[in-house]
């Protein structure tokens, strides 16, 4: 459970709204691509900017669009732990099968404030809690001992999604903990390079898009061939490289409103559309997909 290849699942917007249509269409295309789960409410679905009751909104949307076919792991991380906390409860009461909660932001904790911030989280739920370290938006990552400490106290703590770029962090991780962590990368173009240092899928952007691709690459190296999944890596990684030439989850969104999957490209301010520089860079990319 929880590997593989996860979606962290873009939040359509229409007119400032939440675009549910569009929302229930993504999450179709999804599953029928063979996805292995679903994160709403993360990054790339623009938590930051959505309501507490819109936040709420996309997770149970995403988790009735689902029916059980997919695990959906709620984003329910925040800066303020008791908020943090009530999110996590809230995603458990409303049938989400498990929760990603990123590194406090901003206020960058020491390890005991770490610790005991996931403890609170940890404590709100018994389904599994995917610990998010992403230094490049937090200015902190999640140490290897406070992960150790976590994962010791609660069975339910056995996930790290690393989106540090860092493939030494797998073999940190794994030199510590074993096959009593489990890995997955959070940045599409190091999904290969940490699959081979044994993290176990990725949490992709590029799946939005891309289901049936990354999910053969991630297949195929899980099954220890890297030489074919090296081969889609390659084709691929024009195209892993474009949707972070700007800020998560402007360039995704702009690629699936071009395929059609969601009728608009809109994000929520600060965020703004790509500039037109960009958009080529990236349709570019996408021209090169071979599809």
């Amino acid at each position: 459970m929880l590997t593989g290849t996860i979606t962290a699942l873009a939040t359509p917007f229409r007119n400032g709204q939440v675009a549910h249509d569009d929302l229930r269409k993504l999450v179709e295309h999804q599953i029928r691509g063979g996805i292995d789960g679903l994160v709403p409410v993360g990054t790339t679905g623009e938590s930051p900017t959505l309501s507490h009751e819109e936040h709420m909104d996309v997770v149970r949307a995403v988790i009735a669009a689902a029916r059980g076919r997919v695990p959906v792991i709620a984003g329910t991380g925040s800066n303020a732990t008791a908020e943090a906390v009530d999110l996590t409860r809230q995603a458990h009461e409303a049938g989400a099968d498990a929760v990603l909660v990123v590194a406090p932001y901003y206020n960058k904790p020491g390890p005991e404030g770490l610790f005991r911030h996931f403890c609170a989280v940890a404590d709100a739920t018994d389904r599994p809690v995917i610990l998010y370290s992403v230094p490049g938006r937090c200015g902190i990552e999640i140490g290897v001992p406070v992960v150790e400490r976590l994962r010791a106290r609660y069975r339910h703590v056995r996930w790290i999604k690393e989106a540090g770029g860092n493939v030494d962090r797998v073999d940190q991780l794994k030199q510590a903990m074993g096959k009593d962590i489990t890995v997955l990368s959070g940045d599409d173009p190091c999904t290969l390079p940490f699959m081979a240092a044994g993290a176990e899928g990725v949490i992709s952007v590029a799946s939005n898009l891309l289901v049936r691709e990354v999910g053969r690459m991630v297949r195929l190296a899980a099954a220890n061939d890297f030489r074919a999944a090296g081969r889609i890596h390659r084709r691929l990684y024009p195209f892993f490289k474009a949707i972070f030439i700007e800020s998560n989850p402007v360039p995704i969104k702009t690629a699936l409103a071009m395929r059609g999957l969601i009728g608009s490209p809109e994000v929520r301010s600060p965020l703004w559309a790509m500039t037109p520089a960009n958009r080529e860079i990236l349709v570019r990319s996408m021209r090169g997909l071979g599809e």
